[in-house]
């Protein structure tokens, strides 16, 4: 079979979570999933006066979504209507994009002791069972199978300075793909991880040193260079296509290849 036709996600509906602005990785993977044929929902994080709609509807406008979903992964109501919209407006789904994490800034900084209580649930919350609920309502719409892609970072598997509660929250939310891909999987359903470089982005910027860990990056990585949210959003594509039809439970680095390194 031609390769070509099997990187082909014309007409595959992807629901994209975790576009806050245009230097977001799920810009990056929505970006290239469009490139590649797919129909989109995005999904944005409602406020009171819908300012965060705004931005996004208009960021992604040359995109053509088709929907756009008000989702707050902590409030199981909108989780629920959020799928139930997908269902009514398209019949299906075929890619869930999970881009979403945040912990407090003084969780991302200091000694791990410090962390408190309520902050180290709150990151796992958003940043690692929010997955579940999502893999449950998208199990139901993947009736022909379908492709789960969570983003995660080098530091839920090692040791990162001040990246903290997230990287507990990594450590689980990488453990969670493997227990839905173990679950899915009869369903032809995968899921799996991208673990991108270190990208300046608003999240991100939360993370004391962040452009300290790009620059270290850039100077020891076998590529010699960053990455960026296209580099993520070419990786997603594979894992969205039916090239990839044999991988799932995997965390696939995107990362100039500084995984492999001893420091």
């Amino acid at each position: 079979m031609d390769p070509s036709s099997l990187l082909n996600l014309q007409g595959k509906r992807a629901l994209v979570t975790g576009i806050a602005n245009e230097f977001s990785i799920a810009w990056g993977i929505a970006r290239q999933l469009h490139a590649a044929g797919c129909r989109l929902a995005i999904a944005y994080l409602p406020d009171d006066r819908d300012r965060t709609k705004t931005k996004v509807t208009e960021l992604t406008q040359p995109l053509a979504p088709e929907l756009m979903l008000p989702l707050n992964v902590q409030d199981d109501g909108l989780i629920a209507a959020a799928f139930a919209e997908l269902e009514q407006q398209w019949g299906g789904l075929d890619v869930l994009v999970h881009c979403l994490a945040f912990a407090k800034k003084e969780e991302l900084a200091g000694n791990f002791t410090d962390i408190s209580r309520d902050g180290y649930a709150l990151a796992m919350d958003v940043s690692a069972y929010s997955l579940v609920p999502l893999c449950r309502y998208a199990k139901a719409l993947m009736t022909t199978g379908g492709s789960v892609l969570a983003l995660t970072y080098l530091g839920g598997a090692r040791v990162i300075p001040n990246y903290n509660v997230m990287g507990s929250a990594k450590a689980a939310l990488e453990m969670n793909v493997r227990y839905l891909a173990a679950e899915l999987g009869p369903q032809h359903i995968r899921v799996n991880a991208l673990s991108a470089g270190p990208i300046r982005t608003l999240a991100s910027s939360a993370v004391s040193g962040i452009r300290d860990m790009i620059r270290h990056v850039e100077e020891v990585a076998p590529l010699r260079r960053s990455v960026t949210p296209v580099d993520v959003g070419n990786a997603a594509v594979f894992l969205a296509s039916d090239l990839s039809a044999a991988v799932t439970g995997q965390v696939l680095y995107v990362d100039s290849g500084y995984e492999i390194l001893g420091a």
